[in-house]
């Protein structure tokens, strides 16, 4: 196999015949449908070739991304004789880059099949990578069943060196995708079969880079840093084997400078970095590292790279005694848009690299220094974007199941009084007549939503970009509440908590968070909230509609508010509720998020179309904007 640079690693593609070839050139996005400027260029050659993990890098692996061979079948069905038909991976079954572009009857399951050819070393395991399959499957290696995983929205490994053979070898996956069948408790996002409204098209089965890495015997299979606004770097490392390892070696550069050094337990090794420089939206410093497994003797048996932001996320009242957010012990601002992360071509998964960083820029020049990532885990790459370009990441947890019980009395009374957007007296705002209520889910539903809260903290836990986690979304799935918040808060105290954004609030955690639309406020003379960090979670939503950049013109929209007469009144109900924001700012709210950044599917309430080909403010004048509100702060 031949060794090709990209993006600073070694990447290992494997060969195809002629018939893949020709098969390549045949593959066309579905006919028909929207396109981003990204999408139109991807090919079976291009997609997504890079490297998927940043935070922990190897050079040895191979890109298995290109034409599948697929079919659906019954679910009491067997593994098909036959493959009639191709799917372009990394991209699901419904999208148009998946070159298929057809729903996954209900019931009914998907295979895959992949030949490759592979020439692992004797002495070497090797791992095969999904980077996301939604949401259930299992896999087969050389008619081996490897493994089964549930859970759509993050990475896994199976260890496939007992599998393989030299040459020629095939993998299977059987994936299962039930949406949102009510007894399956599946967290989906927003996903749903009826998509309307705020519900988009399903995605099912793999949808993100499915790749191979050569590993030692003994190697690492994951680390864990953090690193603080004092220089502190501690670094636990998990290994996929101790035999014969015994040390662990870490190594600290700026640029090609090194300047900090440690060897010591891999359970618990801590690092100082003097004078270091300290990560922010404004400075987003990153660090390189290199972590190195040692035997007894010394010899070096793995080694990865990847990188850290010194930085500390916190909060402190303000001289009238408001919360405030705080990154490195100052006060900060949070202003950022409600992010779906949807794509009109690649739906979960975006066309291409490139597109995550131009819209990323965007967001950067209209003054933004937050991103709300919105009930939907982005491929690891996202966060890389976000660390090294500067955001402010506020994590959700992808919901799922039914919606919970009402929210709260007061809160479905007072939405109703007429006048209350434009007027929002603090009288309407009392106390709660009702105590929040949790639904009622079973114990193995629970504890599939711990195993993806726990598996989202963990890989998303190196990311200095990442500073807050949200557990429930309006009460969608809100469940346990007290008992998960207490829980995500020992797990990772590097973080703040938002136990329910806009949900039913309970007393846990560090964040009180109101939605409203369309102009934001928050109920400020609520005592229940005094101990907490203000914020309007989700606020917004002005829409206006671009001809010839509709997803599907023959259906109605979805706007909040009424329907602006032109895109001037658009721009000036934007301006009002930046307004707003700046006053409630000034009145103790910490933290503003529009909606949205972009249209998405027959929502139109995006700062530039579902296939960003039209910005509707350009960022500039966002930037302008924001900065008259006070909303920026230098």
């Amino acid at each position: 196999m031949k060794l090709i640079s990209a993006t600073g690693v070694l990447l290992l593609l494997c060969s195809f015949s002629y018939s893949a070839t020709a098969a390549e050139r045949a593959w066309r996005a579905q006919p028909g449908s929207m396109l981003t400027e990204w999408g139109e260029a991807v090919t079976p050659k291009n997609a997504w070739r890079e490297y998927p993990r940043p935070q922990m890098v190897r050079s040895q692996w191979t890109n298995l991304n290109g034409l599948w061979n697929f079919a659906v079948t019954k679910s009491t069905a067997s593994k098909p004789k036959r493959w009639a038909r191709q799917i372009l991976v990394p991209f699901a079954l419904e999208t148009p880059l998946s070159g298929i572009g057809e729903r996954l009857p209900e019931g009914d399951v998907l295979w895959y099949q992949k030949r490759f050819r592979y020439n692992k070393k004797a002495a070497d395991r090797t791992l095969l990578n999904f980077e996301g399959v939604d949401y259930s499957c299992r896999v087969w290696v050389n008619d081996i069943e490897i493994g089964t995983h549930t859970g759509g929205n993050l990475p896994f490994s199976f260890d496939i060196s007992a599998a393989l053979k030299p040459g020629n070898n095939e993998i299977v996956l059987r994936v299962v995708d039930d949406t949102d069948s009510r007894d399956r408790y599946q967290l989906r996002g927003k996903q749903k079969r009826n998509n309307s409204g705020i519900w988009y098209t399903p995605s099912s089965g793999i949808w993100q880079t499915v790749w191979l890495e050569d590993v030692p015997q003994n190697y690492i299979a994951a680390i864990k840093t953090v690193a603080d606004m004092n220089g502190e770097l501690s670094v636990n490392a998990q290994l996929g084997d101790i035999n014969n390892a015994s040390k662990l070696k870490v190594s600290v550069f700026d640029g090609k400078t090194k300047v900090a050094e440690k060897t010591g337990n891999s359970d618990k090794l801590k690092l100082r970095v003097k004078q270091a420089k300290l990560w922010s939206p404004q400075s987003p410093k990153l660090y390189d590292l290199k972590v190195q497994l040692l035997d007894k003797k010394g010899k070096v048996l793995d080694s990865v790279d990847s990188y850290v932001g010194f930085r500390s996320v916190g909060k402190v009242q303000d001289k009238d005694g408001h919360w405030r957010f705080t990154l490195n012990g100052k006060p900060v601002f949070h202003l950022g848009p409600l992010d779906q992360g949807w794509w009109p071509d690649g739906f979960l998964n975006p066309p291409a690299d490139e597109a995550i960083v131009f819209e990323m820029k965007f967001l950067k020049q209209a003054g933004f220094n937050m991103i709300r990532k919105h009930k939907k885990v982005e491929p690891r790459r996202y966060y890389y974007h976000a660390d090294r370009l500067g955001f402010l990441i506020w994590q959700d947890q992808v919901s799922g199941g039914a919606a919970g019980p009402e929210w709260p009395r007061w809160f479905r009374l007072n939405r109703l009084s007429k006048g209350f957007v434009d007027r929002p007296e603090k009288k309407l705002w009392w106390r709660h007549e009702t105590d929040p209520v949790d639904a009622l889910w079973p114990d193995w539903a629970h504890f599939q939503y711990m195993d993806e809260l726990k598996s989202m903290i963990d890989t998303l836990h190196n990311n200095p970009s990442v500073v807050v986690w949200t557990t429930f979304n309006e009460r969608w799935g809100q469940h346990r509440s007290m008992k998960i918040g207490k829980w995500t808060q020992q797990y990772d105290p590097t973080r703040l908590l938002n136990i329910a954004s806009g949900g039913n609030f309970f007393e846990v955690g560090d964040i009180a968070d109101h939605h409203q639309y369309p102009h934001p406020m928050f109920p400020l003379d609520v005592p229940l909230y005094d101990d907490y960090v203000k914020v309007v979670g989700e606020f917004g939503g002005h829409g206006w509609t671009v001809e010839n950049h509709q997803w599907d013109p023959k259906k109605k929209k979805k706007v909040y508010g009424d329907f602006p007469k032109s895109i001037e009144e658009y721009r000036d109900r934007y301006v009002k509720s930046m307004q707003i924001l700046g006053e409630l700012k000034s009145d103790g709210v910490a933290a503003g998020v529009y909606t949205q950044t972009t249209d998405v599917e027959i929502e139109i309430n995006g700062l530039m179309t579902y296939d960003r080909k039209y910005i509707k403010i350009s960022a500039e004048r966002l930037n302008e904007i924001h900065t008259k509100a006070g909303l920026i702060e230098k």
